[in-house]
């Protein structure tokens, strides 16, 4: 599907972005919703039904496939209010503060559809201004609804006896599911790796094979963090006849949220490898989804269709923007921690936007937060983490777990449980206390168990905050999960203002002192590998050596690449290119430094 902008904001966190569509859209801007949370769904669905007119009939739990069902009729609300937000704008007269105009300002001035919006306004008010008016309006299209699925939350569900529901009633099946049979012809984008059985499901949807034409209603975005991942996932999908319309990569560490550390590799060569090997990539799965096909009795491409390459993770600048789109020949990029500042385009409650407006760098950090034992970036000013401070406190760490969509630990019990469920934390304590540690152990040991904080509750709770309505059972603590590049940007900005900033039409960076994103990302691996060093001291295997080498030899390679690649970022300043090179220059020596140490006995 075309764009007229060349950013998309992508998933963060489970409610940061679930009204986005509904705030941006109409202005041609992409944004993606999670999924997952069908609770929260149900309570935006009530807000927003009347504003399409629609009373609001709520699905409960007692009716079948109630999940699928709720996450169905929020993306079907949600079509309904842009496209009929889309008609009202585009019959709007062209006057400035109309939002008419807006759509056409917050273009890049590189548009074609710019350039004849530019011509229009200049000229004066009689026939030929109406006609170019007229083909503007033609030109307004909405901005895509993406959905995101993290393939890795898929917990089984059960009926109130206990009983283990049928596979497709999981939870990352019955979200796709969920989408698969709404409305929207917009993607679906997987994350966080490789899910066998929502990978095996995805074929017995119609709308994710071609029609005659060679148009995919429901597409596939894989969000990848290297190109190999991206070649075997791409290649299992094929063979099912699926073909993937985007690989999104995103950089391992230099992101919001979750953070997938690649082995040492860096985002420039991984972009490189995929500029590099972008058409024979395509070539290669398109013989393969179309020899599934014809196999399956079905419609083939008639053409090879359109492979997107897009890439996010720690872009601050619109030269660092431009140079992606340009060198590395991307399709688009995604922007996500610096739209937390943009009410108009996000959903942050007010306590937490001004915490992240005034936030200092030492504020962002990457933690163990997260229940499924993932580095997750963290916000030490966020209610979260105050709430987490108090309950340690008070001898009562953990949390109540009612949604239960990250219960994956089977230590103690039969049916998983939460790592940051209240039960867990006071079993794993309990067999802390047992173990007659040393203090010192102890208390490491106690302080993983207890850092880990209830995502399920935090991630949704600003939304509702943010609307004015109160979370169930009074869990009012906002969990929030941005990237550390969100440390350059202070205050609180209109969509406008940011969209200009992605453009080069205004610069919003504070005045924190910021490398190029590659170094700031080559520095947090720098860093990831010292403390994977120290982790591995007194538990040295050889298959970790191997990793730990292979991870040095990575990063060497990419500084090396790095080096090379200094002549061609032209849009930047030579002070600037010196400064990088002298940053190159010191991690180089570095990690040299850091030895890789040997197993006893080798």
């Amino acid at each position: 599907m075309s764009t007229q902008h060349t950013f998309h904001i992508p998933v963060m966190g489970l409610g940061f972005t679930m009204e986005s569509p509904i705030k941006v859209a109409r202005f041609g801007i992409t944004s993606v919703i999670s999924i997952i949370e069908d609770e929260l769904m149900e309570r935006l669905r009530e807000l927003y039904s009347p504003w399409v007119n629609e009373s609001f009939v709520p699905i409960t739990t007692q009716e079948e496939d109630w999940r699928a069902k709720r996450i169905q009729s929020y993306l079907n609300l949600v079509n309904r209010i842009v496209k009929q937000q889309v008609e009202t704008l585009r019959n709007l007269p062209f006057t400035i503060g109309n939002e008419i105009v807006k759509y056409f300002e917050l273009l890049p001035d590189t548009s074609p559809v710019k350039q004849v919006y530019r011509q229009m306004m200049q000229l004066e008010e009689g026939e030929a201004k109406q006609q170019l008016q007229q083909q503007l309006r033609g030109e307004i299209k909405a901005g895509p609804i993406d959905v995101n699925i993290m393939a890795k939350v898929d917990r089984n569900n059960y009926t109130k006896d206990g009983e283990m529901l049928p596979k497709e009633f999981s939870d990352a099946l019955s979200s796709l599911r969920g989408f698969a049979q709404s409305d929207l012809e917009s993607s679906v984008v997987f994350s966080a790796g490789y899910n066998p059985r929502l990978y095996g499901y995805i074929d017995t949807f119609s709308d994710f094979f071609p029609d005659e034409t060679g148009y995919l209603k429901k597409k596939i975005v894989l969000k990848v963090s290297d190109y190999r991942s991206a070649l075997t996932q791409g290649k299992i999908l094929a063979k099912k006849g699926l073909w993937i319309s985007e690989f999104r990569i995103e950089s391992g560490l230099n992101c919001g949220g979750h953070a997938f550390a690649t082995d040492g590799l860096l985002l420039g060569p991984i972009m490189e490898e995929f500029k590099n090997n972008r058409e024979a990539l395509a070539s290669e799965l398109w013989t393969m989804c179309n020899q599934a096909l014809t196999a399956k009795g079905v419609t083939t491409f008639v053409t090879q269709p359109a492979l997107r390459i897009t890439v996010q993770g720690g872009i601050g600048t619109a030269n660092e923007n431009a140079f992606l789109l340009d060198y590395y020949q991307a399709d688009a990029t995604g922007w996500g921690s610096p739209f937390l500042l943009v009410p108009e385009a996000t959903s942050v409650d007010e306590k937490t936007l001004h915490a992240l407006a005034t936030a200092k760098p030492d504020d962002y950090y990457l933690s163990h937060a997260s229940p499924l034992g993932i580095p997750f970036n963290n916000f030490r000013k966020s209610s979260a983490q105050h709430q987490l401070a108090a309950r340690i406190a008070k001898n009562r760490p953990g949390s109540p777990c009612y949604k239960k969509f990250l219960v994956a630990n089977t230590e103690f019990t039969e049916i998983p449980i939460c790592a940051a469920s209240r039960q867990y934390q006071h079993l794993k304590i309990n067999q802390l206390k047992e173990q007659n540690l040393l203090p010192e152990a102890y208390e490491a040991q106690l302080a993983e168990v207890t850092e880990k904080d209830c995502l399920c509750e935090g991630l949704g709770a600003s939304a509702l905050l943010s609307e004015g309505l109160k979370p169930a059972h009074n869990l009012n603590a906002v969990t929030i999960c941005p990237g550390p590049n969100l440390a350059y940007f202070s205050g609180v900005f209109t969509l406008q203002q940011m969209v200009d900033h992605i453009y080069g039409r205004l610069n919003l960076l504070n005045s924190v002192r910021r490398s190029n994103f590659f170094v700031n990302e080559l520095q947090m691996y720098v860093k990831y590998f010292d403390d994977e060093l120290k982790k591995s001291v007194d538990n040295l295997t050889t298959k970790k050596v191997r990793y730990l080498q292979l991870f040095q030899t990575n990063l060497l390679q990419g500084v090396a690449y790095y080096k090379e690649l200094i002549p061609s970022l032209k849009n930047e300043a030579g002070r600037y290119l010196e400064e990088m090179k002298e940053e190159l220059n010191q991690f180089e020596e570095k990690i040299k430094n850091m030895s890789v140490p040997v197993p006893v006995g080798a």
